[in-house]
């Protein structure tokens, strides 16, 4: 646990219900002030790029929310080769990112010994920092791949509320999900350590979501992605159950929106000040115009643009209509670099870590 979290919170429970329950732009001022400040302080003003690689789509898992979930239909399904995913982590490097993140759906095709060979082979090549993304594995293959140089793994727990969970999010038969002691056991292993949630989903209450903002702090972790809900047409949620858990939710249902998303990155960087937060992909989505840019200015500090093949991306579709997703990786860099540049902020170099400790301010 850091030194931060082991003392008092920041921000009261009562505090942050009513952060999160404003909408009024100018008494909302204070909070983007303060959250941009704690950012500018704890992480500086370098934005990270991390190359996302979407390396297969295919998934055992039914989670309500999802676009490739095994439910879906009518989706054509993908994996990467591993000499594609090794070329892909070669424009990586190339373009001068010091991270590739590689995500998939729980596939598993993408066994413990292939995984382990694929790191192997990233490490040895390009040297780069490597975050995986692929869902709920063994301990066994994560020890394996911690071995063989994954140094980050993400895996978002999407709702603290164990009700709301199991509803959203079916354990598979004869195992159950615990997604939280899945993140402390990897940090006994040595992973930095990434979760988040999806703002809005179905059943998603104010009270819900500060809890969730509550369980970041408590679980100290060293990256933290929030986004918009975005509804998938044909997953369940956009079916009964969907309308079921907004009847429940009722009207303190959380809005799948902009602002509610802003907020809960400006709150999660006041509760978490050192941890990487990225301006995501999702909220982009929602605000093709300036929602990285949004996002960056209200505590973010991490960009993902896609090095996913065009011909793949269209087909990793957990949402629909995501941003950039006919864009090259070179055309993708320009952009982010641009958008980051309008800010007055640089660029991130090397892998971006974690930075632990006392704050930039009071270390320089």
């Amino acid at each position: 646990m850091c030194e931060g979290c082991e003392k008092a919170s920041p921000l009261p429970h009562d505090e942050i219900l009513r952060w999160l329950r404003e909408t009024d732009e100018v008494r909302l001022e204070p909070l983007w002030t303060r959250a941009d400040e704690v950012r500018r302080q704890h992480v500086g003003e370098e934005v990270h790029m991390r190359g996302l690689l979407e390396i297969s789509n295919h998934c055992m898992r039914r989670c309500a929310y999802c676009g490739i979930s095994s439910a879906s239909k009518g989706l054509p399904r993908y994996r990467m080769s591993a000499e594609e995913i090794l070329q892909c982590a070669r424009e990586v490097q190339r373009l001068g990112y010091g991270t590739t993140v590689l995500q998939a759906g729980e596939d598993l095709v993408l066994s413990r010994d292939k995984v382990a060979e694929l790191l192997r082979n990233i490490k040895a090549e390009t040297g780069l920092a490597i975050t995986l993304s692929l869902g709920e594995r063994s301990e066994s293959e994560l020890k394996a791949w911690k071995a063989a140089g994954a140094d980050r793994y993400l895996l978002r727990f999407e709702t603290s509320d164990p009700e709301l969970y199991g509803r959203i999010h079916p354990s598979l038969e004869g195992t159950v999900s615990d997604r939280l002691a899945l993140l402390l056991g990897m940090r006994e292993m040595g992973y930095e350590i990434g979760s988040g949630v999806m703002v809005g989903i179905p059943g998603q209450t104010w009270e819900i979501l500060a809890r969730d903002l509550e369980a970041f702090r408590a679980l100290d972790l060293d990256m933290i992605g929030v986004g918009p809900f975005i509804l998938s047409p044909g997953t369940p949620l956009d079916g009964p159950l969907g309308a079921d858990l907004r009847a429940k939710a009722g009207s303190e249902q959380v809005p799948a929106d902009e602002l509610t998303t802003l907020k809960l990155i400006a709150l999660t960087r006041i509760l978490c000040p050192e941890a990487n937060i990225p301006s995501t992909t999702a909220l982009a989505t929602l605000d093709k115009d300036q929602g990285r840019e949004l996002g960056l200015m209200r505590g973010a500090n991490v960009v993902m643009p896609n090095v996913t093949p065009t011909k793949y991306r269209t087909l990793y579709a957990i949402y629909p209509g995501k941003a950039c997703i006919h864009e090259t990786a070179l055309m993708c860099r320009g952009c982010m670099e641009g958008r980051i540049h309008s800010l007055g902020r640089s660029l991130g170099s090397g892998a971006g870590g974690r930075r632990q400790g006392s704050s930039l301010l009071l270390s320089e």
